[in-house]
């Protein structure tokens, strides 16, 4: 799809199948992979620091229970030879003030997740980010009386042996703002849900510059190589070079510190963090310091007009001496700064860039050349590679595929099948045609962006640990109680109702999340097809059509309605549920988290419904009928503004005051929160009249963006369509267009403050917004907006 990619988390039963299917980092066609694991264990940090990281941990998240609990490292071959926990009474145990419960474990890793099994399965807990309602931990009993364990205690293996996660663009989508503070929560999270394989790339443009140095290339020549703070990822995978940046010096060396104690943490705990390797990607400026250097310009990702500024990256051949020397400098630059390294190296060739040759001989010297970089700079390393290329560009074909697969020794290389979900690859590669992949040597979440769906991240992290399927009907049924601290049986109802709708999308398409709030159609209102109208030239209307209209059928429509995969009267049945139920919860963040989240789905939903009702009432020239559905959806998008505000993990605010949170001088104040703001709307280039292909991809829902950015972009549009009615003329497409960018150029540049905390009751609010859209209007006809249900008693 033309933009990064969509949020993606690994197909949980299909990771259960394949990690009970025998496989592991022990399997003897991959011994290197083993060698590795052993590595592990005898350069990791003393028993003693990853005891003490796991305390913190527990020390950090539920602090009155700082005596409660004893932990304790112990050796693989007490867990007959791979990672595990042990969960058992302590022995010593004798009252209040006294550890009540003991937790070993073969690593700091090790111990939190059982740390967090224990406070899941025992005491109904549950652990979410902060923007997602947090913790609940009401329901954990005060010290001295926490549940008692089996006769025995209780053991849990890991089926595989790596749990990994984040996605290379998470870096910039969700991580891009993030100080020590934040960070270190996420790596209490990822320690409580065992992941022990996580990618680290925070920092890593200063190593480049270090790198570049021997080279005699400037911090200046650099300007034009690096993204600014918000597109990191794309410039780190050549999608693009030099957009919102320049980066400042003191951004550089901030996030280099950032990312030692990111490291120091992960390795605390037992981790093995994922290193950047070179990919081949270079600054403009190699090629005039090397004229003789194999360079070959790569073509454009997603500009408007290939404009050189910013798209058409470098790539260094794999043949030239420069490739593998270049490699190994980076290698042994970061093993340098950071004092150590895992031996895994994430490198991505030709993220979204179609190689400029497909003969396989040339794919497999590149692959060649990728990994002799990593190895000459670490001996043992290991290439982890994102397998999006393959499901992206049709150019991945068998022969290409086996050629970059088999290009590195066999055990030395692992892919992600990062898009499982979906377009799983290792079905139609033959298992990436023997190369071993996450799932079969572990398992993993690969989303684009975090801080929303809970409850995937809640189940898929437990899936690491599991042996056998899980009852996904029964885990679903105790989730409410351990996520809101009460069992009530109402929301357990409507949670098993969004299980079987919201959670069960299973017919393979992209894009969930295109609503038209916050991707607004770039089209003339004839191509959108609507129910039950024609669209064919031979239909007579009132309202004229462009002279350069062409008819399309239904089957190829120019504009791509919101995805539905799911019964929308039944998810307002679960909202209903919310709302009948939620006064004996209502002070749960986590529940007021899911009722905002909800009640947001349906009225987005339902915003699509009027959305085609005014291209109905358009085609059928009805001024009046379009001129009252118009505003009622401007209504309705400053309506769900308000709702959003209810809740923190809704705002805008925290977004913007982050980014200029990083900032030394309020020249870098600017630079950041124009990043910030551009990434969320219309990035990478446009002219006046064209948009830029990269536009509502963030798709954030959130206070302030909707009432400031996407209602009035929304007003635009509906604008033109009243005038092309009144004036009898054809939609005026281009002045829609140029007033749209006009409108989006300048929120990016404006510096309005948003509020950085919640206000109103999200209860309350939901409630008087399901009476007005919800209970009372939702099909609508040209009379007017009529009512869809008449409920004889409300219960609240």
């Amino acid at each position: 799809m033309p933009a990064p990619r969509l949020l993606r988390v690994l197909l949980l039963l299909v990771a259960l199948a394949c990690a009970t299917s025998g496989v592991g980092c022990s399997d003897p066609r991959f011994p290197h992979l083993g060698r590795v694991r052993e590595l592990h264990r005898g350069e990791g940090r003393p028993a003693a620091e990853q005891e003490a990281a796991a305390r913190g941990v527990l020390a950090r998240l539920l602090p009155s229970h700082s005596g409660s609990f004893d932990f304790r490292v112990i050796s693989a071959d007490q867990c007959g030879g791979k990672a595990c926990f042990i969960v058992d009474n302590h022995p010593l145990f004798d009252g209040e003030g006294t550890p009540q419960v003991l937790l070993l474990g073969t690593s700091g890793v090790e111990i939190s997740a059982g740390l967090h099994w224990y406070l899941k399965h025992y005491c109904a807990a549950h652990v979410s980010w902060d923007k997602t309602g947090g913790a609940q931990l009401s329901s954990v009993p005060r010290p001295g009386s926490l549940p008692r364990l089996p006769s025995g205690g209780i053991l849990i293996q890991r089926p595989v042996g790596w749990s990994y996660y984040q996605n290379a663009v998470t870096s910039s989508y969700s991580f891009a703002w993030w100080d020590w503070e934040r960070w270190e929560k996420e790596i209490d999270w990822m320690a409580l849900q065992g992941i022990n394989l996580p990618l680290a790339f925070t920092g890593q443009e200063a190593i480049w510059q270090k790198v570049f140095q021997r080279y005699n290339i400037s911090k200046s020549d650099l300007d034009d190589f690096f993204g600014g703070p918000a597109f990191l990822a794309w410039s780190r995978m050549a999608n693009m070079h030099g957009w919102g940046g320049p980066l400042p010096q003191s951004w550089l060396d901030d996030q280099l510190a950032l990312q030692k104690k990111i490291l120091s943490r992960m390795y605390a705990f037992g981790m093995f963090p994922v290193l950047p390797a070179f990919s081949g990607n270079i600054p403009a400026a190699l090629r005039s310091k090397f004229p003789s250097a194999k360079v070959t310009h790569l073509g454009n990702w997603f500009t408007v007009d290939s404009n050189p500024r910013w798209c058409c990256t470098y790539l260094l051949d794999a043949s030239d001496p420069l490739f593998v020397e270049i490699g190994k400098l980076f290698i042994e630059e970061q093993i340098r700064e950071y004092g150590g390294t895992s031996h895994v190296y994430s490198c991505d060739t030709f993220d979204e860039n179609t190689p400029p040759l497909s003969d396989p001989n040339y794919i497999s010297s590149l692959g060649a050349a990728t990994f002799r970089g990593m190895q000459s700079g670490d001996d043992d390393a290991i290439w982890l590679m994102q397998g999006w290329l393959f499901s992206y560009d049709p150019f991945w074909e068998p022969p290409q595929m086996k050629a970059l697969l088999h290009s590195v020794p066999v055990g030395r290389m692992i892919v992600l099948d990062l898009y499982a979900e979906v377009k799983p690859i290792w079905i139609n590669s033959d298992q990436f045609y023997g190369v071993p992949y996450i799932w079969k040597v572990g398992v993993g979440m690969s989303m684009e962006g975090i801080e929303q769906n809970p409850i995937v991240y809640d189940l898929m992290s437990e899936m690491a640990f599991h042996h056998r399927q899980v009852d996904l009907q029964v885990w679903v049924e105790t989730y409410p109680t351990r996520r809101y601290g009460k069992s009530i049986v109402g929301l357990q109802d409507a949670w098993k109702i969004l299980y079987q709708t919201l959670y069960n999308c299973t017919d393979g398409k992209n894009d969930k999340n295109r609503d038209v709030i916050v991707a607004f159609p770039d089209v003339e209102p004839f191509v959108i097809q609507t129910p039950g109208l024609y669209t064919s030239s031979s239909k007579t209307y009132s309202t004229k059509l462009s002279k350069n209209y062409i008819a399309v059928d239904a089957s190829n429509d120019e504009y791509e309605h919101p995805h539905l995969w799911y019964d929308t009267d039944a998810v307002i049945r679960a909202l209903e549920l919310f709302l009948r139920y939620g006064d004996e919860v209502s002070d749960s963040n986590t529940f007021r988290y899911d009722l905002v989240d909800l009640t947001r789905q349906t009225l987005a939903k339902y915003a699509n419904q009027v959305f085609v009702k005014i291209i109905e009432s358009y085609k059928s020239n009805n001024v009046n009928q379009v001129s009252n559905l118009c505003q009622h959806f401007i209504d309705l998008v400053n309506d769900l503004d308000t709702l959003l505000a209810s809740h923190e993990g809704f705002l805008l605010g925290p977004w913007l005051e982050s980014a200029k949170g990083l900032a030394r001088d309020k020249e870098q104040e600017m630079q950041y929160e124009w990043n910030a703001r551009t990434q969320i709307t219309m990035w990478f280039d446009n002219t006046k009249t064209k948009a830029s292909l990269l536009r509502d991809y963030a798709n954030k829902y959130w206070s302030g963006l909707l009432r400031d950015y996407y209602g009035p972009r929304a007003a635009i549009y509906f604008k033109y369509l009243i005038l092309s009615m009144e004036k009898k003329e054809p939609f005026a497409l281009e002045e829609w267009r140029r007033e749209w960018i006009s409108l989006t150029n300048n929120w990016q540049s404006d510096w309005k403050v948003f509020p950085t905390t919640a206000t109103g009751d999200a209860l309350n609010i939901s409630r008087t917004l399901y009476k007005k859209y919800l209970h009372d209007a939702d099909l609508i006809q040209p009379e007017g907006i009529i009512r869809l249900r008449d409920l004889k008693n409300t219960p609240w």
